[in-house]
């Protein structure tokens, strides 16, 4: 213990010592010096793929940030079995450390910057606005057709707003909120400098990218919450709102195959695949993010982070809203509520994806590729010796 230590102390010392080549921002730099301790420590080298990664490097540089950054599941197992984490005066928090980078990964990728600045700062209150400013103007549109308490008929959202008007209302927002992520990861992953995929590392990303593979807290009993107790919760409630996203995506593209493809336009029957795989994953996604809200609340005092806060709210109220006004669409159409529901719905689903490429769910992408970057540096010789027996 007492040679660990002065290796630790040591690595300190180093980490104190002349600024890296490229100057790093306060978050960056107190980044940097929790890793050089952890490099001297290894005790949670095998809890996640952080770790691995971090002990290849001497020196963090931005780039070195930004990509562990991404790699971090914030699970809280390193916190919660580290030696020097607080009251110690070493204070080492690398979730939190990583956290506030994470920040600072999309802001810098962002497209348009000013975008990523506003909703970083305004998060849950400029998801709201969205949606409230989005649903007065539906509203209005819906107005256009006829009284709103006769528009029900059948159950069809046609006779509320045209398709045409439906696809062109949607189709710039899709387009946008696509390009803008894009732009966005290509800039974050060319910095990394990955290497040259493989199909092997492709897998293996993709597998611990759909898995979770880290959120087990690198033994296989889950994340630390509240207190020192493991729990799965967090990994669950995430696949519920993960794949129950996924499950709506699938039914808004069958729905477009069937209307464009085979003329069979909507609404649809409850036993029909759209409707199935929409209801299905509707409740999946209202449960995970009810799960995570309620998480969020109970995570350890030293794991929350007061900058993330505002991302971590506005993304979530947005799924859930998302979610549960498309489930009350559902049992609704055929009421003169039909009119107000599906307006709320469309605005939700906008605001969503308008603020999707500087929301949460960024983070989603961009730990995919920096989950890519592992699975091809793994595969890598080092090419570092830290002298350390």
């Amino acid at each position: 213990m007492q040679r660990l230590d002065a290796l630790v102390r040591q690595a300190v010392a180093l980490g104190n010592g002349p600024p890296l080549p490229a100057p790093l921002r306060i978050d960056e730099g107190d980044a940097a010096r929790m890793l050089t301790i952890c490099n001297a420590c290894r005790y949670c080298e095998g809890f996640c793929a952080v770790f691995p990664a971090m002990t290849r490097r001497l020196q963090f540089e931005r780039a070195d940030l930004h990509y562990l950054a991404n790699l971090c599941h914030h699970c809280g197992a390193c916190l919660h079995a580290c030696q020097y984490a607080p009251p110690h005066e070493f204070g080492v928090n690398l979730p939190r450390a990583l956290a506030r980078v994470r920040l600072h990964t999309w802001a810098d990728h962002a497209w348009p910057a000013p975008f990523a600045a506003l909703y970083r700062r305004n998060g849950l209150a400029l998801s709201l606005a969205l949606v409230v400013s989005l649903a007065l103007f539906l509203l209005l549109a819906a107005a256009q057709q006829g009284p709103l308490w006769r528009v029900h008929a059948a159950g069809n959202f046609y006779n509320v707003f045209p398709h045409g008007l439906m696809v062109s209302l949607f189709a710039p927002v899709f387009v946008f909120a696509v390009t803008a992520l894009t732009i966005g990861v290509r800039r974050f992953y060319a910095g990394l400098n990955a290497g040259p995929r493989t199909p092997a590392a492709t897998l293996e990303a993709t597998r611990h990218a759909l898995a979770l593979t880290y959120l087990d807290g690198g033994h296989g009993e889950g994340c630390n919450e509240a207190d020192d107790r493991f729990t799965l919760a967090r990994r669950r409630w995430h696949h519920l709102t993960f794949y129950g996203f996924m499950l709506c995506f699938a039914a808004t593209c069958v729905a477009t195959l069937y209307h464009y493809a085979f003329g069979w336009p909507a609404p649809y029957a409850w036993s029909s695949l759209p409707k199935l795989l929409g209801t299905t994953g509707g409740v999946m996604l209202t449960l995970g993010t009810a799960g995570l809200w309620r998480l969020h609340h109970q995570r350890h005092r030293l794991q929350r982070d007061t900058l993330q806060r505002t991302v971590d709210r506005g993304f979530i109220v947005l799924l859930f809203a998302t979610a549960a006004s498309g489930l009350l669409l559902a049992l609704a159409r055929q009421t003169p509520a039909l009119a107000l529901l599906l307006s709320l719905h469309l605005a939700c689903v906008m605001a969503l994806f308008l603020t999707m490429p500087y929301s949460k769910f960024a983070h989603g992408v961009y730990r995919a590729a920096a989950l890519l970057k592992w699975s091809i540096e793994k595969r890598q010789p080092a090419g570092l010796d830290l002298g350390i027996d």
